[in-house]
């Protein structure tokens, strides 16, 4: 089996150190993403004017919809994953092959129809968040012009994947990071020389996805690696469609779960005024950084697993788990520390209302304390889905993190309508769906069940 150039084998040698050299990369790569938005929020909450608070708020409260479309097909893309990981392990290259194939054209296909479901119903579903009237049109705007760029969004995220199942994270983050310092120098020419608001970082965002995920279509097309597309080949094979989906659409529901539950909050956070959302939406844009380094364990998890499964080295997957525990929580804890040390200097690149700075920086405290209650139940989510297994992780998501989320707006918030309340739900959700994974991971025990077979 050929090998790509940045490949980084996971079936030999230490494993702390790969883990470190596959998660890393995905982490820098999952930041980046996450600066696409970050950057759109900074610019125009600074350089349009009175219109900046407002602005502000109409790119985030579109962070949570544009979250749960992404979310669903990131997830989805897990099945892509670890498809081809096992198919490494057991050194089965037709099986790659269909894999990413299959991946492309449906991440083009899906791409492309929900841009235009998105296109016509993105009025209706902003009203239906509570998004305050004088944000409504800037932020339907916003909408629609970023869900024009949702096929090459799907695709880049798919390439990914693909690239990742045979472990190479590097290539996607280089390719990324060049798409990165496009976005951020577009979206100061439209705004500041074009004189745009919110549609043009949305334009600036659309571009830089594009070069993005066409840079990665030119070099998978011309990879001597196993991971090689070829256009004539690109047709969906239904066996492997099916065994992607069995895994992916489960994970994809974990992660619609997850960014509904976010919905539900933001809809109670858009009750409380410009500020608060403007405050939210800057501190989100500053913690899914924190949030992407400890996901990025959680993925590498699942793939090493993967491809160690496939090789049938249950001792492997089983250390395989301890150290992206114990490296997560270590390289996350490292990363909080530095937010919160210079939090409100970071918020301060958003908007400089001090109202604005403190309600943000009180989001982060909550939110950060949350965060090992998510590092453990990412991992060993992670690690489950691995071994295929991927229903039940989702379901007790749903349980644990929508279903609280839920009942605490509904019941909590109304007795105390503030925005540390609303924040509140965070550790309290978070903590309850760890237990939850953790009694499945100890119930289960899939690397002893393999070991008998």
């Amino acid at each position: 089996m050929k090998s790509a150039t940045n490949k980084i084998d996971l079936l030999n040698g230490s494993l702390w150190d790969r883990i470190l050299l596959y998660a890393l990369p995905l982490a820098a790569t999952g930041i980046l993403q996450q600066l696409f938005n970050a950057a759109d929020i900074a610019v125009v909450g600074r350089f349009t004017g009175s219109l900046g608070p407002a602005a502000m708020a109409a790119v985030g409260a579109n962070s949570p919809i544009i979250g749960l479309i992404v979310n669903v097909f990131v997830g989805i893309s897990l099945g892509t994953n670890v498809v081809i990981a096992v198919a490494v392990g057991r050194n089965h290259e037709e099986t790659i092959h269909q894999a990413v194939h299959t991946s492309i054209l449906f991440a083009l296909i899906g791409g492309t129809v929900m841009m235009i479901l998105g296109e016509l119903l993105a009025r209706q579903i902003l009203q239906s968040l509570n998004v305050p009237a004088e944000v409504l049109p800037m932020a339907v705007l916003y909408l629609r012009v970023y869900l024009i760029g949702l096929p090459v969004i799907l695709l880049y995220n798919f390439e990914a994947a693909v690239m990742r199942g045979i472990g190479d994270t590097r290539t996607p983050l280089l390719a990324l990071t060049a798409s990165g310092i496009i976005n951020v120098f577009l979206n100061l020419f439209f705004v500041i020389v074009v004189k745009m608001t919110v549609d043009g970082v949305a334009v600036a965002t659309v571009i830089s996805n594009a070069v993005s995920s066409i840079a990665l279509l030119i070099y998978l097309s011309r990879t001597d690696s196993v991971i090689r597309i070829q256009l004539s080949k690109l047709r969906i094979d239904g066996e492997t469609f099916w065994r992607i989906m069995k895994i992916g659409i489960p994970a994809g529901l974990q992660a619609a779960v997850f960014a509904f539950a976010n919905i539900i909050i933001q809809s109670a956070i858009n009750s409380l005024g410009t500020v608060i959302m403007a405050a939210s939406s800057a501190a989100y844009n500053i913690e899914i950084f924190a949030y992407d380094i400890l996901n990025s364990f959680s993925q590498a998890c699942t793939t090493f697993v993967g491809q160690n499964r496939g090789a049938g080295n249950m001792k492997r997957c089983r250390r395989t788990l301890t150290l992206c525990l114990a490296e997560g929580a270590v390289c996350t804890a490292l990363s909080v520390c530095v937010i919160l040390l210079f939090g409100r200097q970071l918020l301060s690149l958003f908007n400089t209302s001090k109202e604005v700075i403190d309600a943000g920086y009180m989001r982060l405290i909550i939110a950060f304390v949350s965060y090992i209650f998510t590092m453990l139940y990412e991992v060993m989510a992670g690690y489950l889905r691995g071994f295929g297994i991927s229903l039940l992780p989702a379901v007790l998501t749903s349980i644990g993190i929508c279903g609280v989320r839920i009942a605490w707006i509904q019941l909590i918030f109304p007795t105390d309508p503030a925005f540390q309340t609303i924040m509140m739900s965070y550790p309290v959700s978070l903590s309850i769906t760890a237990l939850m994974i953790l009694t499945v991971l100890l119930v289960l025990r899939p690397s002893v069940k393999q070991e008998r077979k």
